[in-house]
């Protein structure tokens, strides 16, 4: 009767702490929610439309628009004057302007300048940069720049959602973390009261020193302690995994207790996180977001580059305008007709010089970041590669530790069913299987946001 006991005091140490019903919420589940509903996601998304919208803003440099300046005088019964300007101007892309005009004058007191015929005067004309703005001016480097802008833009949508995926990725393993330990010391509890309970049994028929009911009793405390601790931790760490789910609408989306980290998310993080092709292959970095956004930088700055060049040259303005009455618009009289010329140019150019120093003193800049960050990329892919495979020979390494632990315990137990151990050295053994399991637990952690920060590296969240 005596060993029958004593076999069913060491019964609850190998059974599971609990039969998980629950149902499962995957890694790739919780990831899709995260791209598909966070606000953050999408305020990387807006980023896009903000690019088109400047774009939208460039191309109105080149909208035609109309213009009217009408003024009239009128004082005591004299009409002094009432002038009409109208005018309807086309810009295009080479710095040339198309401009078709009205004007209409009368009254007593007119200027001799703006005296016109009855019907008013029609004109066409245009206006040619001879100097700066023929081969590139300001609206054709705004309209440049904002079509460089989208594809920018499109590349540092990637790199904050990354962050974001990235973060929300630490999050759901920290909570699976918590999870295991929680799990772990609720298993280890069971079996520590009903070891205790089995003591207390043989105390009272006489087997075992009273003592050894305080032991047990210790123990049992120190693992509610430990219960209580992964209690909050899971808690805490449950809270701080909502932060990252939402629904449609911006609806928060809190987790609930019903659903549990993904069991076997070792089998599954690489495929999710396409990590596992970046293991083997090797990788180009000619697609990489932040790669192609010091690109971008760079051909932006080298659009102002070329338009601070061209300030150097001089502005020559050249117009030429047919003028004719509305009633004879069908009868071309070239030798009525209006010219101008506009002519400016420092003589030192100091100010455009030095703007086309800093202008090309930027270019430099970014072509000297985008050699470092393409090596420091490589470097870190690289390292993290080697990162990644020597967590995994660390896990196989504390899955044998824990093993042999586990084995060490068991053959403890033996020893005391046949009176040649004591229930110190069997908790000694137990605790040594506990920190073992915490720190298998702790390695797959550390190997999991390994794998995501590779993904981070990467900056591929699509």
């Amino acid at each position: 009767m005596k060993k029958i006991l004593i076999l069913f005091l060491f019964i609850g140490i190998n059974l599971h702490g609990q039969n998980l019903v629950s149902r499962e919420f995957t890694y790739n589940e919780f990831i899709g929610y995260v791209k598909k509903y966070h606000p953050l996601v999408k305020n990387a998304n807006l980023e896009i439309n903000k690019a088109q919208a400047n774009m939208m803003i460039a191309r109105g440099g080149f909208d035609p628009n109309i213009e009217v300046d009408f003024s009239k005088k009128q004082f005591k019964n004299n009409e002094y004057y009432s002038i009409l300007n109208s005018s309807f101007k086309i810009p295009t892309w080479y710095g040339i302007d198309i401009k078709a005009g009205l004007d209409n004058s009368e009254g007593i007191y007119l200027n001799p300048e703006n005296t016109l015929p009855n019907q008013g005067l029609t004109s066409l004309g245009i206006s040619v940069p001879l100097g700066q703005g023929l081969i590139i001016n300001q609206r054709m480097a705004d309209l440049r720049k904002a079509k460089v802008q989208i594809q920018l833009s499109q590349s540092e949508r990637k790199i904050e959602a990354i962050g974001i995926l990235f973060d929300a990725s630490v999050a759901y393993f920290n909570w699976k973390k918590t999870f295991s330990e929680f799990q772990l010391y609720e298993e280890f509890t069971k079996n520590a009261q009903i070891r205790f309970e089995g003591i207390q049994s043989l105390i009272k028929q006489g087997d075992k020193p009273a003592i050894d009911s305080i032991e047990a009793g210790i123990i049992v405390k120190n693992r509610l302690l430990g219960i209580e601790e992964s209690r909050l931790k899971l808690a805490k760490a449950k809270l701080e995994l909502s932060n990252y789910l939402w629904l449609e609408n911006n609806i928060p989306f809190e987790l609930s207790d019903d659903l549990i980290p993904e069991i076997n998310l070792e089998l599954s993080i690489q495929e999710t996180l396409k990590t596992n092709d970046l293991m083997n292959n090797q990788v180009s970095l000619s697609e990489h977001p932040k790669i192609n956004a010091l690109q971008n930088k760079i051909e932006i700055l080298n659009i102002d580059r070329k338009l601070k060049a061209n300030m150097l040259l001089p502005k020559i303005d050249l117009g030429y305008s047919y003028l004719s009455e509305p009633s004879y618009i069908n009868n071309y009289q070239f030798k009525d007709y209006k010219v101008g010329m506009n002519f400016y140019f420092p003589l030192f150019l100091r100010k455009e010089r030095g703007n086309l120093k800093l202008a090309k003193f930027k270019v430099q800049e970014t072509e000297f970041l985008l050699k470092f960050e393409q090596l420091q990329l490589q470097n870190k892919i690289n390292a993290q590669k080697i990162e990644l495979k020597s967590y995994l020979k660390q896990i196989e390494i504390a899955k044998s530790i824990s093993d042999d632990n586990n084995k060490m315990l068991k053959s403890e137990e033996k020893l005391f069913l046949f009176g040649e151990s004591s229930l110190f050295i069997i908790n000694t053994r137990e605790n040594n299987l506990v920190t073992a399991k915490l720190s298998q637990i702790a390695l797959e952690n550390r190997y999991f946001v390994s794998n995501s920060e590779l993904f981070k590296i990467m900056a591929n969240p699509d």
